[in-house]
């Protein structure tokens, strides 16, 4: 058992370090539904869009098993989730971490105005979509269920991967894939 869980937890790695970024508009598979539109934040500049997806593009799955352990048919809680963070090579064309900054303070102020969690519905293939300036950053649901992130945990994966994902690191962006392959949160040029 141990050893068919490192296979496919080493699978999941391989299928996001060759990876490119995944343009949440070019990530569907089939048709694609900006289900709401808003602007969030303090100043109410950070757009925020939720897309369902009728599937996800196969660059942007993580292989099959991985997630789809057996799963509650309730929506699960992923704060506080351990990721593993994977950058785009190679350097050049990343976000302004400036502008993704602006994103994480729209996600903290919307923490403490409204809730500490956002809810992503009926499972797989939805995106939460966060844009402001040059960044844009989104958290996708691969499981079979809703899921429950919380704010804050976004906000913080935002500022980490503008900043540790650049050119100084050789990358462009990068994602934050959880461990169990329920979810990943993505930052890139917008």
């Amino acid at each position: 058992m141990y050893f068919s869980a490192f296979i496919l937890t080493a699978l999941a790695t391989a299928a996001f370090t060759s990876a490119t970024p995944l343009v949440p508009g070019r990530m569907c598979q089939g048709r694609q539904a900006i289900t709401s539109t808003q602007y969030i934040g303090a100043e109410k500049n950070v757009k925020l869009d939720i897309i369902t997806c009728e599937g996800i593009a196969d660059s942007a799955t993580i292989e099959s098993g991985v997630g789809a352990l057996l799963e509650s048919r309730q929506t699960a809680s992923v704060c506080d989730a351990p990721c593993t963070t994977f950058c785009h090579d190679p350097a050049g064309g990343g976000p302004d971490p400036n502008d993704c900054h602006i994103i994480a303070d729209a996600l903290r102020f919307e923490s403490q105005s409204i809730s500490p969690t956002f809810e992503i519905d009926n499972g797989a293939n939805n995106v939460v979509s966060l844009t402001f300036s040059s960044c844009t950053s989104f958290f996708l649901n691969q499981a079979s269920t809703g899921l429950n992130y919380c704010r804050t945990d976004f906000a913080s994966l935002t500022d980490f991967l503008s900043t540790n994902c650049q050119a100084t690191q050789n990358a462009h962006g990068g994602l934050c894939v959880a461990n169990d392959g329920r979810w990943f949160v993505q930052v890139q040029h917008s």
